[in-house]
């Protein structure tokens, strides 16, 4: 079957496909399942790529979507990056009334134009049309459309039929025409519960769903991206940016992406180099010139964000770093690798899919050149197997410290000789550690005098660690709301050390508060965890529809002394309590000291790990017991 024969085919499939439209324009026509749990209803998602060699992909993309109140204007997606490689052939946008009536058109000239990163030189030629569009009036539908030309064919776009949470999808297609030059390689993602159907033949890739019913997210359920129906999909001979490639495996696609595309670019000025070589004078160990390269970069150069797949995925010279001390994570990540090589550190440019909230690696059996990757960061081989990993974007992060964004994940390794998938540092439940040692003292009236001195260390610490920019004023107002469960506090001091070297946070707070106490009589109740109570409890579901997952675990260990004012006695105190199950582990024990002082220790431990629904009820309850104990109370009775 010839390519050509294949697009007049297909051309006459759209003809069809439009005439049944009129439909799709009003609320009115949308079936009663679809508007449940939905902010919009994507009524046609419509994907055709042509690639007819590999050096020319066109892509006509026609998005119709029904906005059913304000929350559901984030889902309108209606914008299109450009560059002089990426060109715009065709773009409009009709706006419809609950009715189905046409209430306003674009055409190309009246989308907004503007830089896709403002203000900054070396990407000024990456830019965006996007539609501007402020409703009048809710339900309204928006019918989209555009077509794009480039020589580029290593990126062909996921398909993706049911995009996220609060969103239904009536229609998506799914079409890529190709020449038996081009080849293509396919991977389904979690299709299984879905009504999809596949009716791809040589040379076309076909894929068709209809009527997926919008899904409410629910506490701690995976994100979208985890579980949701995707199709991967990459050429097996590709162009990009003047260069032929094959996909192959991740070595060989590693090879070609450091030959082509990194090869030259390592560059800096001749005075930086001395400045650098300076630096590391005297010193041997790499790991210690590395830190001081890290450094140096953190100092002379401020990070700028832009959006995969804007400028490339080629990364920036670092010559042109070095002049004008900015760049996005490539453009970072490339200039730190340069600095390091001119003190002879070895390092590694590094691909990954980055996100705070999820820990998504990469296919290892799906190799791509684009698609499953958003960020790039640095690694730096450290003896066996060892590595240390380097976030380059960061003026804050310390040495060797990746934090939430990149942890715990497979990533795309490039060195000279190919590529390879590494997995990225997983903190563990007992690295993710806040140490709390406190005392507080209580005045014959109720009142309560507190010292905290509280350590972070692992997950805990990347919490915490930006409070070392705020300002005197913000850190009252954020410890008031940590302990917000106690009224009337006057903070009297605090201290901030953020330890870089050993990487830990540490906290000294001092603070009184009036009537913390609770009197009756010749009685007074206090609750004894003044310093570390738990108040959150998971969201209770009937009738739960998704599994549950705790990305990162973490451990609390606290230890109080308490004085007792010298007119009370204890009348009685809390038991001791011990919980261990797979969720975590929760333990408690009160010691008298002398007749006027009380020891309290706490230690509470979550798991990381993922669970299938029927577990969330007792992992609720479990949290539900811990506030329920945090909230225990001595009872005092007057000498």
């Amino acid at each position: 079957m010839n390519l050509k024969f294949i697009v007049n085919l297909f051309t006459l499939f759209t003809v069809v496909l439009v005439s049944s439209q009129e439909n799709l324009y009003t609320s009115y026509t949308i079936p009663d399942s679809l508007k449940q749990n939905a902010n919009a209803v994507l009524r046609l998602d419509e994907t055709n790529i042509e690639i007819s060699s590999i050096k020319n992909l066109k892509h006509s993309y026609l998005r119709i979507i029904t906005v059913l109140n304000k929350e559901g204007d984030n889902d309108l997606n209606t914008y299109v990056y450009y560059d002089d490689k990426n060109v715009i052939k065709e773009l409009r946008a009709k706006v419809y009334n609950n009715l189905g009536k046409e209430i306003k058109k674009y055409k190309k000239g009246d989308f907004k134009d503007v830089s896709a990163v403002s203000s900054f030189s070396l990407y000024e030629d990456s830019r965006v049309k996007y539609l501007d569009y402020t409703p009048i009036e809710y339900p309204y539908t928006v019918e989209f459309y555009y077509e794009t030309e480039t020589k580029n064919t290593a990126w062909i776009p996921t398909w993706r039929p049911l995009e996220g949470y609060y969103l239904s999808t009536q229609t998506s297609t799914y079409q890529v025409v190709y020449d038996a030059s081009v080849g293509m390689n396919v991977k389904e993602k979690n299709f299984s519960n879905y009504s999809i159907s596949n009716k791809s033949v040589e040379g076309v890739i076909n894929y068709k769903a209809q009527n997926m019913i919008a899904l409410k997210p629910e506490a701690y359920s995976p994100k979208f991206r985890e579980f949701g129906p995707r199709l991967l999909i990459t050429p097996q001979n590709f162009h990009y940016e003047g260069y032929d490639g094959v996909t192959g495996d991740w070595n060989s696609i590693g090879k070609w992406f450091y030959d082509k595309l990194l090869v030259g670019r390592g560059t800096v000025l001749e005075e930086t180099k001395d400045k650098i070589k300076e630096l590391v004078s005297g010193i041997e160990d790499p790991i210690e010139k590395a830190k001081i390269v890290y450094k140096f970069v953190q100092d002379n150069t401020r990070y700028i964000s832009v959006q995969e797949g804007i400028g490339g995925i080629q990364p920036i010279s670092a010559f042109d770093v070095d002049q004008v001390k900015y760049g996005d994570c490539k453009g970072l990540t490339n200039y730190t690798k340069a600095l390091l090589s001119v003190v002879g550190v070895e390092s590694y440019y590094t691909r990954a899919y980055a996100s705070p909230d999820t820990q998504i690696g990469l296919e290892k059996d799906f190799t791509t050149f684009l698609g499953q990757t958003n960020h790039v960061i640095l690694n730096i081989p450290d003896g066996d197997n060892n590595s240390v990993w380097l976030e380059c974007t960061s003026q804050s992060l310390p040495f060797g410290f990746i934090g939430d964004f990149t942890d715990n994940r497979d990533v795309f390794v490039i060195t000279p000789e190919g590529g390879k998938i590494v997995h990225t540092k997983k903190y563990t439940t007992e690295e993710n550690l806040q140490n709390l040692k406190g005392s507080y003292s209580i005045s014959s009236d109720g009142n309560i005098f507190v010292n905290a001195n509280i350590v972070s260390k692992g997950i805990q610490y990347d919490k915490k660690y930006w409070l070392e920019k705020e300002t005197q004023r913000d850190l009252d107002v954020h410890y008031k709301k940590r302990w917000k469960y106690i009224n009337n506090m006057d903070i009297k001091s605090m201290s901030i050390n953020n330890d870089k070297d050993n990487i830990e946070f540490n906290e000294i707070v001092d603070f009184d508060a009036t009537n913390y106490s609770k009197m009756i009589g010749d009685r007074m109740l206090i609750n004894i965890n003044v310093l570390n109570r738990n108040l959150h409890v998971p969201d209770r579901y009937r009738n739960r529809k998704l599994p549950f997952k705790v990305n990162r675990g973490f451990k609390h260990i606290d230890e109080t002394e308490i004085k007792l004012p010298s007119d009370y006695k204890v009348e009685a105190l809390p038991k001791n309590k011990s919980i261990e199950n797979k969720f975590g582990n929760y333990k408690t024990e009160i010691t008298v000291k002398d007749e006027s002082t009380l020891v309290y220790k706490r230690e509470f431990i979550i798991n990381d790990g993922e669970f299938p629904k029927e577990d969330y009820s007792s992992f609720r309850g479990f949290y539900k017991e811990v506030t329920k104990q945090d909230n225990a109370k001595i009872a005092l009775i007057k000498k």
